[in-house]
């Protein structure tokens, strides 16, 4: 029993197991150091298989194969020294990610390869990024489906697949990604998935642009309270635009649903989206009349109706939006006069009316509009005469289209000393006198 209690032979045991403690400590760096050189190893596996290696990416070789961390578009944890981002975007970089070995990067938090030609299919082996926050993919050439694997990045917060080639249903698992707050899947050729199966509520910004989008609206986007960037254009979206958008998303800054086929009024509680900078609902079948409530959204700069069926007045609260440079309003069925308050928006920059059924003279009060680049009147009934205050106000005029009108009188000689006028249509109206010159 005495051997149990031996003083030598627990010194023994202590300096053995410190001495294992030791051995294992001594492990970590070296495991981070195979880590990092497992990293290398895979980057310059799939650098060998590019079609075209751009002069930045030769800090990628073997013969620096212990200084990954200084090679180019590569960051590194300070911590771990091992990959934590990868950023080649713009880079001219051609090939495919097929052989591109996904698994060593374990600590990978930004993968962003924007704009290169990259093409073939989006390897669903990127779905083992488990630490991915950031995942940009956009203007490549990139085919196929979305890969379902990629509702395993439970991390993301920033989704772009944004201009390539990618057709198929949208995967309605990536409502799997909670923190998601940039998606981005426009131009594409990508298709309706089962929208009820979809919930984001943390988005920030929105894009489906240019697909081959059908149905309705989406609804689960009215549910995404937080938006304050929604572009649905370019795809075939019909019926009405759901109440529930006004109501409830009122953080929007960009409402942009144009070239679809959206019916029915423009709500009064547009008014509601307070926040908004950019409507842009042009070329769809809108009717009924533009809101007199659009007057109370201070902060618009953009507001683009045309191409859809709106008819009666323009609305005389637009002279409330200071802020206001683009008004497109062609195309449409407004049959009422020009209103005098469109003088009060004097940052415009561009005031497109054309293609409506408007009468009357052009009010005095737009001589204000000290900015106007772009006048466009042609195709409605105005009538009466161009006044010389208005036209010499318009110093920065580059564009007057004033054709297929009723106006009358003397072209003024004023129209001689624009110059940076490039494009002038005055014809048939009822001008007289001699054409001014410059």
């Amino acid at each position: 029993m005495s051997s149990l209690h031996n003083p030598s032979m627990a010194a023994s045991q202590k300096l053995y197991l410190a001495l294992f403690h030791v051995l294992l400590l001594s492990l970590f760096p070296l495991k981070a150091k195979s880590s990092a050189r497992a990293q290398a190893e895979a980057l310059l596996q799939w650098k060998s298989t590019l079609s075209f290696s751009p002069p930045p990416l030769s800090s990628w070789s073997r013969s620096n194969l212990n200084n990954l961390c200084e090679w180019t578009a590569v960051s590194c944890s300070s911590t771990s020294r091992t990959v934590s981002q990868i950023n080649l975007r713009s880079l001219n970089i051609t090939g495919t990610l097929a052989h591109f070995n996904f698994t060593p990067f374990t600590d990978l938090t930004r993968f962003d390869i924007q704009s290169n030609n990259v093409n073939g299919a989006i390897p669903s082996a990127i779905g083992s990024l488990s630490k991915l926050t950031h995942l940009d993919l956009s203007v490549n050439l990139f085919e196929g489906s979305i890969p379902v694997e990629i509702s395993q990045l439970t991390e993301l917060q920033y989704l772009s697949l944004y201009s390539n080639n990618l057709n198929g249903i949208i995967p309605f698992q990536l409502a799997n990604l909670p923190k998601v707050r940039h998606l981005d899947l426009g131009a594409n050729y990508l298709e309706n998935p089962d929208w009820s199966k979809f919930s984001m509520p943390s988005l920030e910004y929105l894009s489906f642009f240019l697909n081959e989008l059908t149905a309705e609206f989406p609804h689960f986007i009215t549910n995404c309270r937080n938006l304050t960037f929604l572009d649905l254009s370019l795809n075939k979206f019909t019926g009405q635009i759901p109440e529930l958008v006004y109501t409830n998303l009122g953080k929007l800054e960009a409402l942009n649903l144009y070239n679809n086929l959206f019916q029915g009024p423009l709500s009064s509680n547009i008014s509601k989206l307070s926040n908004l900078k950019n409507i842009s609902l042009q070329n769809n079948l809108l009717s009924g009349q533009i809101p007199e409530s659009i007057g109370s959204i201070s902060g618009l700069q953009i507001f683009e109706l045309f191409s859809n069926s709106f008819q009666g007045n323009i609305p005389s609260s637009i002279g409330q939006l200071k802020h206001l440079e683009k008004l497109d309003l062609r195309m449409n069925a407004l049959n009422s006069t020009i209103p005098p308050e469109l003088g009060l928006c004097t940052n415009l920059t561009y005031l497109a009316l054309a293609d409506n059924q408007l009468s009357g003279e052009l009010p005095l009060s737009l001589s204000n509009l000290s900015k106007i680049a772009d006048m466009g009147l042609s195709e409605n009934s105005l009538s009466g005469e161009i006044s010389p205050t208005l036209i010499s106000n318009w110093t920065e005029l580059i564009s007057l289209q004033v054709q297929n009108n009723l106006f009358s009188g003397n072209i003024p000689p004023e129209i001689g000393k624009l110059t940076m006028l490039q494009y002038l249509f005055l014809y048939n109206n009822s001008f007289s006198g001699s054409i001014p010159r410059r």
